[in-house]
């Protein structure tokens, strides 16, 4: 029988996500054999799923499908980056947003109902919790996407323009991801807030300057910061001497609106102090 180190352990729970001491037991009865281990392991099936759906997931990938008028954005989490870079994950989540797509899903909910057993059927063969977590339905005249590495999707709805000029603004997005669409959008609190926030930090440096300085510091902080966050304000990155917004217009376009995805945005993730976990399992193991 193969020995079992705790390296072979550590890399059986990488790939399973199970805990430290069933890893261990897993690999003694299998013999030391990894792969047969990790088939008994999964030989639990819906046991298996049960067990993960408690694990935060808080990894995964976007997926993107459009045409030139219809795009659907989907976020599939996983708890694990390398799970994300596996075959079975990424047939998971193709199929999945090619369903949301053709059955002109706008939500997410029926799509979690009718993948439930595809979604089981895959944690209990990795061994980790993965979750359909978001999905948006865009239309419009003209729509262009962006992908960036599977962690951000972007997608730009415009009337009038065209497909690259819509991919170009999501491209745009993707790099900068503006909170606001417009200006106007910003509401009177966060600029307020904004406005409290450069008092304070300038202090020293407004202090007895004339009332008409320092509101005209003040204007010209706020200006910078509705720049920097509406999209139509902000310095285009492929060409930084025009503004995104003077961009489509000069195409002929308007921008109405756009939906930036990222994956695990705004997830708490779990602090994994994996030598604490070991002293902990070892340490119940000798109660």
């Amino acid at each position: 029988m193969a020995e079992i180190t705790a390296a072979l352990v550590k890399e059986l729970r990488e790939r399973t996500g199970e805990g430290m001491m069933d890893c261990k037991k897993a690999l003694t009865k299998a013999g030391g054999d990894i792969e047969k281990a990790i088939d008994d392991m999964r030989a639990s099936g819906a046991i298996k799923a049960a067990k993960k759906a408690g694990n935060v997931a808080a990894e995964g990938a976007i997926a993107i499908k459009a045409d030139d008028k219809v795009a659907v954005l989907l976020e599939v989490n996983s708890q694990t980056d390398f799970l994300a870079l596996q075959d079975d994950f990424k047939n998971f989540v193709a199929e999945s947003v090619e369903q949301a797509f053709n059955d002109k899903l706008t939500d997410a909910a029926p799509l979690i109902a009718s993948r439930e057993a595809a979604r089981e059927a895959l944690v209990a063969k990795v061994g980790e919790n993965v979750n359909i977590r978001r999905l948006v339905r865009v239309e419009g005249d003209v729509v262009g996407t962006y992908l960036h590495g599977n962690k951000i999707g972007v997608a730009v709805v415009l009337k009038g323009g065209d497909v690259e000029l819509a991919k170009d603004i999501a491209m745009h997005v993707a790099a900068s991801n503006p909170e606001f669409l417009l200006p106007s959008e910003v509401s009177a609190e966060a600029i307020e807030r904004e406005k409290g926030v450069f008092l304070s930090l300038n202090e020293e440096k407004i202090k007895g300057k004339p009332e008409n300085i320092v509101e005209n510091m003040v204007k010209g902080r706020i200006s910078k910061f509705l720049a920097e966050a509406s999209l139509v304000e902000q310095a285009f990155v492929k060409n930084p001497e025009i503004k995104v917004g003077d961009l489509a217009k000069k195409a002929g376009a308007e921008i109405v609106s756009f939906t930036y995805f990222k994956v695990g945005e705004g997830i708490e993730k779990p602090v994994d102090n994996f030598a604490e976990e070991v002293a902990a399992q070892l340490a119940a193991a000798k109660q």
